[in-house]
């Protein structure tokens, strides 16, 4: 995941209450449900000493915002009276994850918050569509309808000259529709960027808008039978970029090219250079590093982070440091299944 809407973790003082939990909304009691959830997260929170004013910030979010719609995760982070990262995820913890902790705990959030893709949906047939834009959180951001022309649209069958005639019609009123179809598919994907097109609708509407695309759409356009597919096309789309990731890796930590490293020494290295364009981790389990007076003074021994000027030396959970280091230093944040070494690797922007 990009790490740009994280950066204010990063200039935020600490204590910091981080917190992941479902929060589906796909059942007649899910406000109950919502409810006992808090109640549980509430007493886990208090018993590990979150302040008081975190909890009351928390509680607002949880019970003034937005509802999921169906199966859904929330990922709360916050300081002081202020949430500081409130996001949506792909797919909800099996249990809670609370943690009350001097640096924010992002590592649940890069695990059940597949890196974000910007998307555009078009729903449609040969006379008009709905075209909707969403951002990498799933959020709508724009929805237009365009309209056609409906008459005629329908092929006639037989000869003679008036049945050719009207066979021409329609072919060029279909032509006219699917052109200004495909023009404002581009349009809105130019406007939000996106990095995927979903075309649904019965299979000669959609094919032809996908065909009247820019190549450079087409290239990333999917077709669907319905619009209410187009989620599973989406979470495809963020598995292969996982996938494409983690070959990438696997390369270059198997190259000569040494533009991959995996280990605490080596990661944390890298990280005190500004050398990391993507941090994968793994489980990192209990393992510390020490960090100085900003996230990028980190190291694995105490000895070592001294040498990078650090006057002061804190032992921290790496699975807190290392992930805030890396936004530090505005690298991308990506889970992996795969076994790291001692639970990171790193892709390196140069060798």
């Amino acid at each position: 995941m990009q790490t740009t809407t994280l950066r204010q973790l990063v200039t935020t003082p600490g204590p910091f209450t981080s917190v992941y939990f479902e929060d589906s909304h796909d059942t007649e009691d899910a406000e109950k449900q919502l409810e006992l959830r808090w109640r549980e997260l509430h007493d886990q929170l208090s018993a590990q000493h979150a302040p008081g004013e975190t909890l009351n910030a928390l509680e607002s979010a949880v019970r003034n915002g937005s509802r999921a719609v169906g199966r859904s995760g929330r990922a709360l982070v916050a300081a002081g009276d202020s949430v500081v990262v409130d996001e949506r995820l792909d797919e909800p913890p099996a249990a809670p994850v609370t943690r009350v902790s001097d640096l924010p705990y992002v590592v649940p959030l890069t695990r059940y918050a597949k890196p974000g893709v910007r998307y555009v949906v078009a729903s449609v047939n040969q006379v008009d569509a709905t075209v909707t834009a969403y951002d990498e959180h799933g959020r709508k951001l724009d929805t237009d309808e365009v309209s056609g022309r409906d008459h005629p649209v329908h092929q006639v069958r037989g000869g003679g000259m008036a049945q050719y005639d009207m066979r021409r019609r329609t072919e060029e009123t279909i032509r006219r529709n699917v052109a200004e179809i495909a023009d404002d598919v581009t349009k809105l994907a130019d406007r939000v960027g996106a990095e995927l097109v979903v075309v649904a609708g019965e299979i000669q509407g959609r094919r032809a808008v996908r065909e009247a695309l820019p190549k450079r759409l087409q290239d990333i356009a999917r077709e669907v039978t319905h619009e209410d597919v187009a989620g599973e096309v989406v979470l495809t789309e963020k598995q292969r970029r996982l996938d494409e990731v983690l070959e990438r890796f696997d390369n270059a930590l198997h190259s000569e090219s040494g533009l991959a490293v995996d280990g605490l020494e080596a990661v944390t290295s890298a990280l005190v250079e500004s050398n990391v364009e993507t941090l994968l981790i793994a489980d990192p389990g209990d393992g510390t590093v020490f960090t100085g007076e900003s996230p990028t003074q980190i190291a694995v021994t105490e000895p070592e982070l001294r040498t990078l000027g650090a006057a002061q030396a804190h032992e921290r959970r790496a699975d807190e440091a290392v992930p805030v280091a890396a936004i530090a230093v505005d690298a991308d944040l990506v889970y992996v299944d795969s076994a790291l070494t001692e639970g990171f690797g790193a892709i390196l922007r140069h060798g």
